[in-house]
């Protein structure tokens, strides 16, 4: 018990690990980025089009057989063999964590192509979904796709709110100030100080590209260098018209992606900054109507930085050291918390902040009302109805089939992980401990006993019984219990291995047969291996008494122990209801399992050998209420 015990402390480090630092709640998913990218570039007009598709053709330049000949190929499906521009907005900060970073994916890794196959293929998957099952099943298949296809798909900037807007802090903030509070050095990360940061590398690199006397080859470099700045920051502009990013990051992680996923789906009505009103959706929920919204601040970002290209605006670069240079921006959002001093001209981002969405105010009076995951600390109470047919009873002759009845009572600690990655994985990490009554089998000792035997509880194959019962639950990377072993040492020399797997592990495993599945009428999930229960007969102060038959029709009684493993192999779960820190549902379990004997005593008749016991093999079903109250 101290061995199981310091195993699961070791795991729950591990657990914890994964759930503070790879909460994938990305905004937008990459084929909807590549859209918002793809209707802003549409609706340039002609001249800026024009200027654009030079640019492109100027910075594609040794890239050919990467990069699309037209800035935007809008008939690009599946199974790409180029990425256009509109695509690097869907790869920048989900799958890189810098401009430098993306460039070289997107020149230079065969991986990123089987993205942009995925994502084609999300796309088509959510179109055509006509239900909420659907949807769910289609992210659920995609991000196991990508997961496999960019291993640090689900942990890349995890540990920060990059990806979300920053909290006002009063209902005085206009949006100068707004701004400035965004890009002040030590402001935490965020979406659009991000925006500004990389804009600003964008536009200053485009000067250079305008006003400088550079060779041919500078030219193009500097410019490729450019626009992979400028996707790198239209990523985050992006996302601050996502419902769930513009409500506010305040709260523990719980509540962040509690808060996150509901406004996401439910929608959220806002106002930018001169004024506008609207409702929009977010990550996976995208509409035409929010792709459009976003994608006129795209356009108008865009022709910022062809007008700096083209030497239309006057922007002193001079003064700034991190634009001397001919390569992409190298700042790391997956790698830094806080933004980095910087004189940045404000003119022209107002220009582009006045038309998004005003944020959440910070925790407080006018707060928006937050909504809670099922992520993190729980303690619970679990009880269950349990049926299983058995192969015989513990006597060597005992052959009879049957079936049992038992009922358990049980106390829960544990981690929650729903939905880290995504509604159909299962992170779920649990201790449980309790009480289960068995009733007696419905199969007789022996069809063959002495008469003057009376039929009592006692004469069935297995009498009624009593046992403390323990259960753990935890999932696994390839086969089960392999992260008891490998999660420890891995964490501790290293963290980001053992984060990946841990990742995969609660998206149902390497080979990912064990995550959820949704349909219309409740979840279906394979866990064999993720869950083991240990029923414990005979520990306490009652003695268990069998009665076993002998060839002779005599009886002998005896008194034993026994130790029942129980594997679930198959989840279902059609009700469920979450408040904001406490669960409840219905699950049925199907299950295989073995009783084991031990250390049988001779009761009567005195003299005669203790008979040999065999196990007993078992199948059934448990019907399960389940409980939990979050911390």
């Amino acid at each position: 018990m101290k061995l199981l015990f310091r195993s699961f402390y070791f795991k729950t480090v591990l657990i914890v690990f994964l759930v503070f630092n790879s909460k994938q709640v990305f905004a937008w998913v990459y084929p909807e980025h590549r859209q918002i990218a793809l209707i802003a570039i549409n609706e340039l007009p002609s001249e800026y089009r024009v200027i654009l598709n030079r640019l492109w053709l100027e910075a594609r330049t040794g890239y050919e057989s990467r990069l699309t000949e037209s800035v935007i190929d809008t008939s690009q499906g599946v199974k790409p063999t180029q990425l256009d521009y509109a695509a690097w907005l869907g790869i920048s900060g989900d799958h890189s964590c810098s401009p430098e970073d993306l460039l070289n994916i997107v020149l230079k890794t065969e991986w990123i192509l089987r993205v942009a196959d995925i994502a084609a293929q999300l796309k088509i998957d959510i179109d055509n979904s006509k239900s909420p099952s659907q949807h769910t099943n289609a992210i659920r298949e995609s991000d196991i796709r990508l997961q496999r296809a960019d291993l640090d798909y689900a942990t890349r900037a995890g540990s920060n709110n990059v990806h979300f807007l920053l909290a006002r802090p009063d209902v005085g903030t206009d949006a100068r100030k707004y701004l400035q509070a965004c890009l002040t050095g030590g402001t935490p990360l965020n979406a659009l100080g991000a925006y500004a940061w990389f804009h600003v590398s964008a536009m200053y690199k485009a000067a250079r590209y305008a006003k400088e006397n550079l060779s041919p080859k500078e030219k193009s470099a500097l410019i490729l260098s450019a626009m992979a700045d400028e996707a790198f920051a239209l990523h985050f502009l992006e996302d601050v018209y996502a419902a769930g990013h513009i409500a506010g990051t305040w709260g523990n992680a719980s509540v962040r992606k509690g808060t996150h996923d509901y406004y996401n789906e439910k929608g959220l009505e806002v106002v930018t900054w001169e004024g506008k009103h609207m409702v929009v959706l977010g990550d996976a929920y995208m509409r035409p109507q929010d792709a459009a919204v976003a994608a006129f601040s795209i356009r108008l970002s865009l022709e910022q930085l062809i007008d700096a290209a083209s030497g239309k605006i006057k922007i002193d670069y001079t003064l700034d050291k991190f634009s001397q240079t001919n390569q992409p921006d190298s700042f790391s959002v997956c790698k830094n918390n806080f933004i980095l001093p910087r004189k940045v001209e404000a003119d022209f981002l107002i220009e582009i902040l006045v038309k998004t969405p005003v944020p959440g105010l910070a925790t407080g009076a006018g707060e928006m009302p937050r909504f809670r995951s099922e992520l993190g600390k729980f303690f619970g109470i679990s009880s269950s109805l349990n049926i299983a047919g058995i192969n015989g009873g513990f006597g060597e002759n005992q052959v009879q089939t049957g079936a049992i009845g038992s009922i358990e009572a049980n106390i829960r600690w544990g981690f929650g992980m729903d939905g880290v990655l995504n509604l159909a994985g299962d992170g779920l990490v649990f201790l449980q401990a309790g009480w289960k009554l068995d009733g007696s089998s419905s199969s007789s000792f022996s069809s063959n006993t002495n008469s003057s035997v009376s039929s009592t509880s006692l004469t069935t194959v297995i009498p009624g019984r009593a046992a403390y019962n323990l259960r753990l639950r935890l999932p696994f990377w390839l086969i089960p219990g392999d992260l008891l072993i490998a999660g420890p040492i891995l964490y501790l020399f290293s963290p980001s291995t053992a984060t990946k797997m841990a990742v995969i592990a609660g998206n149902g495993g390497l080979i990912p047969w064990q995550s959820g599945i949704s349909t219309s009428i409740g979840r279906f999930q394979f866990i064999l291996g993720r869950e083991i229960g240990v029923s414990l007969y005979g520990s306490s102060k009652t003695n268990n008494e069998l009665v076993i038959p002998s060839s002779d029709t005599s009886v002998t009684s005896i008194t034993y122990k026994s130790t029942q493993l129980n594997f679930p192999f198959l989840e279902y779960r059609p009700f469920r209801s979450f408040s904001q820190d406490q669960s409840s549902s219905l699950i049925i379990q199907f299950f295989t399992g073995v009783d084991i004997p031990y250390d049988a005593k001779l009761v009567v008749p005195s003299g005669k050998a203790v008979p040999s016991l065999k196990s007993v093999w078992q199948i059934g079903m448990r019907i399960i209420f389940d409980w939990r109250k979050y911390y």
